[in-house]
């Protein structure tokens, strides 16, 4: 969730900024602090010093929208700054500009105009950020040459802290390629390697862009886990996203005529996620396990094809989001009683 601090004296543009961006607010995607001047703003950044970007007025009491830039620039040089300002003319812009601005957007405010510069600037941060945090990990990468981090490596405790594991809330999906043993029973393996490494390619990046992971590979299948706010939403968005990509693909004539087609299954809830396999081989597999991942990909194996299932569980928390028809009853394994299962329709 990015953080916005908005440093303005007119008590409107708070209400109208509230009212503007509800959406993102609703969804978590913003957080607006609002402070009555470059002081005040000094004194919430120091509250939230994970603030991302700062809208800036220009003229205000105490202090002023360019004086705040500049101890920006000398104390939190992280944080970028858009001046959103009547003032629009070249001798402040050109003010604004050497004291560190990223932006200017005039008043009145057009509020595309705006939106399109705030994501401009809030990628340019997690830009920088990410530059950061690679030169810090490559500096923590030199550490492991040191004798005393190379014989902790080897030691029990670090064996012991390879093995930890916990109790996560999540979602997990298995999605897999329908019909696609017929293709490598009848193809040349590199013909069958490179297309469905094709195909994984599209689905990983719907899964990325929802925030998820991919456990594992299995065969011509993927195992793929959604954590945080809204991962069972996520999860399903990133399902309905393959579903249509891989749907939009050519179908590919060869033996045998091939059209690639998903079978779905995604469940949530608790299961145990921590590294699986043997420490004295330095084997070990990151990932969840439990009966909440068992049942899931048993719902993939109850799917046809373009199936995206879920049980009564998942569909009673996305009943309102998501269009869901009933299925029916299915057996499922180690499962004293039939379950009920919903097809997500879009």
């Amino acid at each position: 969730m990015a953080k916005i601090l908005v440093a303005d004296d007119e008590a409107d543009l708070e209400v109208l900024i509230k009212q503007k961006f509800r959406q993102k607010i609703r969804d978590r995607q913003y957080e607006f602090i609002f402070a009555i001047n470059g002081n005040d703003a000094l004194e919430k950044i120091k509250e939230h010093p994970d603030v991302d970007i700062v809208l800036s007025d220009i003229n205000m009491p105490e202090m002023d929208g360019l004086t705040l830039l500049s101890r920006l620039s000398e104390n939190n040089p992280l944080i970028k700054a858009v001046i959103v300002s009547a003032y629009g003319d070249m001798d402040n812009i050109r003010t604004a500009m050497n004291r560190g601005a990223f932006d200017f957007v005039t008043k009145p405010i057009n509020f595309e105009d705006l939106t399109v510069t705030m994501e401009k600037t809030l990628k340019h941060v997690e830009q920088i950020r990410d530059t950061l945090k690679a030169v810090k990990e490559n500096n923590i990468l030199r550490m492991y040459v040191d004798e005393t981090v190379l014989n902790f490596m080897g030691s029990r405790e670090f064996e012991t802290s390879l093995m930890a594991n916990e109790t996560v809330e999540a979602s997990v999906v298995f999605i897999d390629i329908c019909s696609f043993t017929s293709i490598s029973e009848t193809e040349a393996p590199d013909t069958v390697v490179k297309l469905l490494n094709t195909y994984f390619d599209v689905m990983v990046k719907e899964i990325i862009a929802q925030g998820g992971y991919v456990d594992k590979f299995i065969g011509d299948a993927i195992m793929a886990v959604f954590r945080g706010d809204y991962h069972l939403d996520r999860a399903i968005d990133a399902c309905l996203a393959v579903r249509a990509q891989i749907e939009k693909m050519p179908s590919i004539t060869m033996h045998t005529e091939f059209s690639p087609r998903v079978s779905v299954g995604i469940n949530c809830g608790e299961m145990i996620s921590g590294n699986i396999g043997s420490a004295n081989l330095k084997r070990l597999d990151y990932t969840v396990i439990g009966d909440t991942v068992n049942t899931a990909q048993r719902l993939q194996a109850a799917a046809k094809a373009s199936q995206i299932i879920i049980n009564e569980t998942a569909y009673q928390k996305v009943k309102e989001s998501f269009n869901c028809q009933k299925v029916g009853e299915v057996s499922l394994k180690n499962k004293a009683n039939p379950v009920s299962i919903y097809e997500v329709m879009d």
